[in-house]
């Protein structure tokens, strides 16, 4: 037999409330939710909790955030071919951070690549990469040194994970990190749809002076399985130029620089 709540709501009433809610604002606060459906703090975690297990809702501290997935591919080849022109254009305009005889981390992944191959002629400076793919497009630049981090081979994403990874890079220090981003939201933060990978990530993130997220309109906004930092571990985001103000206002507010 269906449950009601003190207010004479069914918990399926109640739940699509919620619902409702989050497909009009985007979020919910728990203590809002609780006030204006008149019951207990309890009943609100377990429909929230109950909500984000059937996968309606992405549950966060304090309340919820609509259900907005990353439509990143789950295989290597697959995210080559998503956003090509965007992930170029990200690339060109990550460049422009590249700081001459510096040393610069670069993660993995398609817009990762992008960079290696967008690198201006002539430059020079060091790179380090656990990205096999992008070595070997950084090696077709005569100035530029490349360090390759070592480690398990995620076929995935084509990287490397695990133990002898994230201890390599936490022996470095570098003037700026090129992030390869799966998902960003501004509430949720950073995520990834690989664990082992988020948990590299998770690392560089504190191995940079500058963090630069590289960000093609498709990923903003999305959540994936692995959350692995604030979205204000980011320095800049490089985008695209066509993504809305509107889009990118919540992140520039965490005093995140954004260059498109």
């Amino acid at each position: 037999m269906a449950s009601r709540a003190d207010d004479g709501l069914l918990k399926g009433e109640r739940q699509q409330r919620i619902l409702g809610r989050l497909a009009s604002e985007g979020r919910v606060v728990a203590t809002e939710l609780q006030a204006e459906l008149g019951v207990s703090a309890y009943t609100i975690r377990r429909d929230l909790d109950e909500l984000a297990d059937g996968g309606r809702l992405q549950r966060v501290h304090g309340g919820a955030l609509a259900m907005a997935r990353s439509p990143v591919a789950t295989t290597y080849a697959g995210r080559g071919a998503q956003s090509v022109a965007g992930k170029r254009e990200v690339a060109r305009t990550a460049a422009s951070l590249l700081v001459p005889g510096g040393v610069a981390i670069l993660d993995g992944g398609s817009t990762a690549l992008a960079l290696a191959e967008a690198i201006p002629p002539g430059f020079t400076g060091t790179f380090v990469t656990h990205s096999p793919p992008a070595a070997a497009a950084l090696a077709a630049h005569e100035g530029v040194e490349v360090v390759v981090i070592g480690g398990t081979l995620e076929r995935r994403a084509m990287v490397t994970v695990g133990a002898q990874t994230i201890e390599a890079y936490k022996s470095i220090s570098a003037d700026v990190l090129f992030l390869g981003v799966w998902s960003l939201h501004a509430e949720h933060g950073l995520s990834e749809g690989y664990h082992e990978e988020a948990e590299v990530r998770r690392v560089l993130l504190g191995r940079a002076d500058r963090v630069v997220g590289l960000v093609t309109a498709d990923k903003l906004g999305t959540v994936a399985p692995f959350r692995y930092g604030a979205a204000a571990a980011l320095t800049h985001i490089a985008t695209e130029r066509a993504v809305p103000a509107a889009t990118l206002a919540p992140l520039e507010e965490l005093g995140i620089h954004v260059i498109r």
